[in-house]
Order: structure tokens, then C-alpha cells, then sequence
């Protein structure tokens, strides 16, 4: 268990959102990390389906959102054949001057 004696800086949205029957896990772990991260696909079928694992930002498109990505290394990422379905994917994230990967 994690106590904490003063209140955090940021909120962070997390939820299950339901469409019909299917629904999106929308959360994410967020911290300020000093060593290095490794983002990673299921390492027994990411490869053979060409389907791994993706990081996907996106906001209104008024440069609201800020993603920096540093010291991260990303294995059996990104889906074939799927568009925008990358690694790492800023959609309609506007100029992204604050941003970084």
C-alpha cells in the first residue's frame, strides 16, 4: 500500500468505457521514472501476427496534449497493415511543439 502525505499534481483520467458490448480499458501508468522503460508486446505472438503493442495519443488537436517519450525502448510494437496503428502514434495532437519521442 502507498500512502501519500500531500496531495498529487495532476489528475489522470481512468475508466472502462462501454460501446454496445465492447468497452476500452482508458488508463494508464504515468510516472517520472529515473531509469530506462521497456514498452513491449506479448513476445510470443506480437511477431508471428504482426500485431504488438502501440502507444496512441491524441487530443482536440490544440496542441493540449504533451507526450515525451525518452529513454524508452519499444520491442514487438507497431500492427502491419493497419493505418496509424504505428509504435507510437500522435493523432490529431496539432502542432506538437511540446512533445517529443
Amino acid at each position: 500500500m502507498i500512502s501519500l502525505d500531500e496531495p498529487l499534481d495532476w489528475k489522470h483520467y481512468a475508466a472502462t468505457e462501454k460501446f454496445g458490448e465492447d468497452s476500452i480499458e482508458l488508463r494508464a501508468e504515468v510516472g517520472l521514472l529515473s531509469r530506462n522503460v521497456v514498452f513491449r508486446g506479448d513476445p510470443k505472438t506480437s511477431t508471428p501476427n504482426q500485431y504488438g503493442a502501440t502507444i496512441f495519443m491524441h487530443s482536440a488537436g490544440d496542441d493540449s496534449l504533451v507526450a515525451r517519450l525518452e529513454n524508452v525502448e519499444f520491442t514487438d510494437v507497431g500492427q502491419a497493415f493497419k493505418l496509424g496503428r504505428y509504435a507510437i502514434h500522435f493523432h490529431m495532437i496539432g502542432a506538437v511543439h511540446k512533445s517529443y519521442a
